[in-house]
């Protein structure tokens, strides 16, 4: 019996607990007790004022103007990839074989499109100042909504553009919050201090925007308590890992990092500016080589820009033994325009996109792609025994320490020759001064190549390099998990594990290598949410809540004390 009454006070709890996990391009959020969350695009749009500036964020990564360099460098990597894929064997032991890319051309230049029905849809009409998520895609490109993605690279979208402020996307994040737990999940606002909220956050923290979005969820929204949850840390929840190496792929950006009992190692963590949306890019620069037969096809049009992603995971794989070129299909539907279906040839083009992933020059066409670690806590006048007052108390400690060491040393030790005694001082005396120019623990740069880009396979071994142990390195190398939905291709699995084998150094060979990309037979993109529900209904994470009058009373000095991370 008490066993009943446990469970039925859990699925009480999960109902009350809402989990929200915000991306680069969608949004999940819902109920802890719910199979899977409700998804949108993690959008906005408003009416633009009379006369106010036009600004509206893409859909995909914005592209780059392509010079003759830029063009040459990403042509070379191009034929770098083509050139490994065809030194690959199949399944059966042949050798791989591609169609030249001028023959897949000359069959896509003679490809015109069936002209099916003309379209029934219409774009909205709305009176509305403000349009939220997937209702965006039927919105008018011609009416006078200015579009905001709160979050771009896995960080707040705060730009010098109009509505970039820190403060308007928090307005954002608000209202796009509010109209999901309303109109989807049917929680009026009046009642939300009957509910706690677990926020995902990423691996890569920025500590003022954690701050300000704590106080947007207890203080703004009005939820009774909350807590924090690294995605990383979330995933392996999810998967149900105790350890793992994590490598979430999102839609613009990528990150590794590894995680042990619920801990994710800080100098463990790096972030790449590229993602699912840089290799949807990639694809269309590779089907113009082809002749794109869909010639209209405009990257700055909302439609067509889903259109790619789609053909992107219809399309993409890494499955060497699809050889050749294959015949596709698609159909381009707009609102108040002709439904044309187009027919084309695709080849390795299907293979190399996903690749650029570990060949990140081709990643060259949507720009510059920063590399990412934590860094330390600049302070904060609301929490004086933060990071930086730990480190200098111990390094105080340290310093005093040696010196008594130095003066015992003086007082027992009496030396025949003054030369020897100088030497003994010298080198006691210039420990701590050694100390105090190092930085404890200060994270080591990633090692980009030489165009300063980090592909993924290195990103992981550079990771799991700077794990703090042995153990843990073995650990990690064993147990490589994939999640997030900018990864899903057939094969990549597999390639990440080849790619990965033939690097690990010689000492932690003799561990099995395993890479899962799909956990528990569940969508990769659902691990990390699943997770923070599965967590937050846990005994032991009853202490991490903060409730709302604790967090004006305290402020930031609770996410110090309580955080499931290292503040």
């Amino acid at each position: 019996m008490p066993v009943f009454q446990e469970s039925c006070a859990e699925q009480i709890q999960a109902q009350t607990v809402i989990i929200i996990h915000p991306g680069s391009l969608y949004l999940r959020i819902g109920r802890a007790s719910d199979l899977n969350p409700y998804t949108l695009i993690n959008a906005i749009a408003r009416r633009r004022l009379p006369g106010g500036l036009e600004h509206k964020d893409t859909f995909l990564p914005s592209l780059v103007p392509r010079t003759k360099e830029l063009t040459q460098a990403m042509e070379e990597s191009r034929l770098q990839v083509s050139h490994t894929l065809q030194s690959c064997l199949q399944s059966d032991g042949r050798r791989r074989y591609a169609t030249p890319p001028q023959q897949i051309a000359a069959f896509n230049r003679r490809s015109n499109p069936e002209v099916l029905s003309p379209s029934s849809s219409e774009w909205i009409k709305t009176d509305q100042e403000v349009v939220i998520g997937d209702d965006i895609l039927s919105l008018n490109p011609a009416a006078d909504f200015n579009i905001h993605f709160p979050y771009r690279r896995g960080e707040l979208n705060v730009h010098s553009g109009p509505g970039g402020s820190l403060r308007s996307v928090l307005a954002d994040l608000k209202a796009i919050w509010e109209y999901v737990l309303t109109e989807k999940l049917d929680i009026p606002l009046r009642d939300l201090k009957h509910y706690r909220a677990v926020l995902i956050i990423p691996d890569i923290y920025n500590r003022l925007y954690l701050k300000e979005l704590t106080t947007l969820v207890l203080c703004e929204i009005g939820f009774g308590g909350c807590f924090l949850l690294q995605d990383h840390v979330a995933a392996t929840f999810g998967a149900g890992l105790g350890y793992a190496c994590v490598v979430d792929v999102g839609d613009q950006k990528t990150s590794v990092s590894c995680v042990e009992d619920g801990i994710s190692h800080r100098n463990t963590r790096v972030r790449m500016d590229y993602g699912g949306g840089d290799i949807t890019q990639t694809f269309f620069w590779l089907l113009q080589k082809c002749a794109f037969p869909y010639k209209s096809c405009d990257l700055t049009d909302k439609l067509d820009a889903l259109l790619l992603s789609q053909l992107k995971k219809e399309f993409c794989h890494v499955d060497l033994n699809i050889c050749g070129s294959q015949e596709k299909t698609f159909v381009v539907k707009k609102p108040r325009q002709q439904t044309d279906t187009y027919t084309l040839q695709v080849g390795d083009e299907c293979l190399v996109a996903p690749l650029s992933l570990f060949q990140p020059e081709l990643f060259k066409v949507t720009g510059i792609h920063n590399v990412h670690v934590q860094k330390r806590s600049v302070g904060d006048s609301e929490d004086p025994h933060d990071e930086n007052y730990l480190r200098e108390t111990s390094r105080r400690g340290i310093k005093e320490s040696l010196e008594q060491t130095l003066e015992s040393q003086e007082e027992t030790a009496t030396p025949a020759v003054v030369g020897e005694e100088e030497v003994v001082v010298d080198t006691v005396d210039s420990a701590p001064i050694a100390l105090q120019n190092r930085e404890l623990d200060a994270p080591r740069e990633f090692v980009t190549g030489p165009q300063q880009l980090l592909g993924l396979d290195h990103a992981v071994l550079q990771s799991i390099d700077r794990c703090p142990t042995e153990d843990l390195k073995r650990k990690m190398y064993s147990c490589v998990l994939v999640v997030g939905s900018g990864m899903k291709f057939q094969g990549i699995g597999m390639w990440l594990h080849n790619r990965i084998s033939l690097q690990i150094p010689y000492m932690y060979r003799a561990e099995q290598l395993d890479i899962i990309t799909q956990p528990k037979e569940m969508d990769p993109g659902m691990t990390a949410w699943k997770g923070a529900a599965i967590l937050s209904c846990l005994e032991s994470a009853q202490e991490l809540w903060i409730s709302r009058q604790e967090w004006e009373r305290s402020g930031v000095r609770l996410l110090r004390e309580r955080a499931p991370f290292m503040w």
